[in-house]
């Protein structure tokens, strides 16, 4: 079949939904949900808009939590889609339909726990909880205005529900049990079943270790 050519305005075509915690200089905490971000070792990439709350604490703080909700959260982080903490809010956030809201947890119906060593609270219900520190941040889109920044995160640590661990290994989630929220195109999906076995798989996980997890082993608690 040949391809067309067509100019989508977004190209959200399928990345985990994460809510990302971090606190001002007040410490008060802030979560919003978005779905640009990667992960390469315990570094993870994390884009955003220059205007948002987030990219403010992250600014300030160099602080945040990375939580991953299943598709079993997708209410929660559906009442908070288009909230900002913010205030004032942008041009373009009013024009959206967007609300400022200060108690998003509460908007959520999620409840924030302590971290270990950052200050932003992690949320009970994801399954999967990071915390991380930021390394480097650089505008995005420079040429246009730089509506955007790019943040470099290094994972400090990382929680999990024992439900969704691999029988018989101390430090591997089963892709059989995790369920991640899937955004595209603006929509929420969830995965399917495995389609097809991985040559990838016949590596061991071990393999891709880093020194940045022996660092984090090394990080103490820092915050109560």
């Amino acid at each position: 079949m040949e391809h067309i050519g067509i100019e989508p305005s977004i190209l959200y075509l399928g990345t985990p939904v994460v809510l990302l915690g971090t606190t001002d200089h007040d410490g008060h905490p802030n979560l919003a949900p978005m779905s640009s971000a990667f992960w390469l070792g315990w570094r993870c990439v994390l884009g955003m808009s220059t205007s948002s709350k987030t990219t403010q604490n992250l600014l300030a703080t160099g602080e945040v939590t990375i939580n991953l909700p299943s598709t079993a959260q997708v209410g929660a982080v559906d009442r908070i889609a288009k909230t900002t903490g913010s205030d004032p809010m942008s041009e373009a956030r009013v024009e959206r339909g967007y609300r400022h809201v200060r108690d998003k947890f509460g908007v959520a119906g999620l409840t924030p726990v302590d971290s270990e060593t950052v200050r932003p609270p992690r949320v009970a219900e994801c399954p999967v909880t990071m915390e991380a520190v930021v390394e480097k941040a650089r505008p995005l889109a420079e040429d246009l205005g730089g509506w955007g920044m790019v943040f470099e995160v290094r994972v400090q640590r990382v929680h999990v529900h024992p439900s969704i661990t691999m029988e018989g290994h101390e430090n591997r989630i089963d892709p059989d049990l995790w369920r991640p929220l899937i955004m595209s195109f603006q929509q929420f999906y969830g995965l399917g079943d495995q389609v097809h076995p991985s040559r990838l798989a016949e590596i061991p996980e071990l393999s891709y270790r880093t020194e940045d997890i022996d660092r984090a082993a090394a990080t103490g608690q820092t915050v109560g």
